[in-house]
């Protein structure tokens, strides 16, 4: 009988600890991350599949691609080039970050082994790849895996700088993206080129090549310095993301101000302009206005007549008395010499008298 109470202890404790092995394993394996799965793992060019995933971030935008050249071990190796870009799906998760789309099969533009390549649009990086077989395309060997040198970041990104007068007024912002890398590899790695891109709200980032000059050997580290520069008259929020290898490595805000001497220079225009047009309706209303009677053109300026400039007259002559008319006694008081009335009233010999002819006087 104890035996068989024993034996009963024994399942039930089995069973508690198959009940908790399970009630754990759930968080565990929603832990591990991103997860996608598809209705069919062969499928033909032209048809159709059905992919769902879970463990994805709530309410995020995700794409969905065919690529080749690519395992879930090793990833896209030549990145979305590798992919049926134009077949290519988008989908929300829901609020349990789970998700279900349908997905034309197309064939990639590098041969097989395929995957269909599920990942995040906006925010952090997260991807997920399930293997597809596609019916009908070629299949080749996926390149050699480089096992030389590995490239990581071992450090923060961050944007140095700053802003000039000429930005003020419109020219492209540039920083310099700084951060610090290490080689976890074997071998040496030899002028890396980084792609930089930067991104203007929800639209994709536009990317450049930057090579930084320089040789990293195994296991050391060095800080790299990247050039980034928008377009002129760019402002707003601004996201600059780092990728190497086809893997995005960090993402960066940046917050551009508003080129404000753009807008000064426009204000001053939309003043100066319609004074200058002001000033020349004027003037050629100056030009075409008829002139005056006498001839003279209207002038618009007027002359102010210059002060008559009067000299002060010396103190013997000022005070003289004004001189008096002489009077004779034959001539009458109102009449002067030189004035007609006085000549038609003043008596006067019928003979003028001459210096050079003496009148002779006769004894008195």
């Amino acid at each position: 009988m104890s035996g068989k109470v024993r034996i009963l202890r024994l399942s039930a404790l089995a069973a508690v600890c198959a009940l908790l092995l399970l009630t754990l394993g759930g968080p565990a394996a929603a832990a591990d991350g991103p997860v996608v799965k598809l209705s069919a793992s062969q499928a033909g060019t032209g048809g159709s599949i059905t992919a769902t995933g879970t463990g994805w971030r709530p309410h995020t935008l995700l794409m969905l691609l065919v690529c080749g050249q690519a395992t879930p071990s090793r990833g896209v190796v030549g990145g979305t080039n590798s992919c049926a870009n134009g077949d290519g799906r988008a989908v929300t998760t829901d609020a349990q970050g789970a998700f279900g789309k349908k997905v034309p099969v197309a064939e990639p533009p590098v041969p097989c082994p395929c995957v269909v390549h599920v990942a995040t649009v906006t925010g952090s990086e997260a991807e997920a790849d399930a293997v597809l077989q596609v019916a009908g395309h070629p299949v080749a060997p996926l390149p050699a895996e480089d096992t030389g040198g590995r490239l990581s970041i071992l450090s923060d990104t961050r944007l140095t700088g700053s802003g000039s007068l000429l930005t003020w007024f419109g020219a492209p912002p540039s920083r310099s993206l700084v951060f610090t890398v290490g080689n976890s590899g074997t071998g040496a790695i030899k002028d890396p080129v980084f792609q930089v891109g930067s991104a203007h709200g929800v639209f994709a980032p536009q990317w450049d090549d930057r090579q930084w000059h320089g040789t990293l050997a195994p296991g050391r580290r060095a800080e790299v310095r990247l050039p980034v520069e928008l377009s002129a008259g760019a402002h707003g929020d601004y996201t600059v993301s780092l990728k190497y290898g086809g893997k995005v490595l960090a993402e960066q805000p940046w917050g551009v101000g508003r080129p404000w001497g753009v807008t000064l220079f426009w204000l001053l225009l939309c003043v100066v302009v319609p004074a200058a047009l002001f000033r020349i309706g004027m003037a050629v209303v100056d030009r075409v206005r008829p002139r005056r009677p006498g001839g003279a053109p209207r002038s618009s300026h007027r002359r102010l007549p210059r002060p008559a400039l009067r000299l002060p007259l010396p103190r013997s002559r000022a005070a003289a008395p004004p001189p008096s008319t002489p009077t004779l006694p034959w001539f009458a008081p109102d009449s002067v010499p030189g004035d007609p009335a006085g000549r038609l009233s003043a008596p006067h010999p019928d003979s003028p008298t001459s210096p050079t002819t003496p009148t002779r006087k006769g004894p008195t």
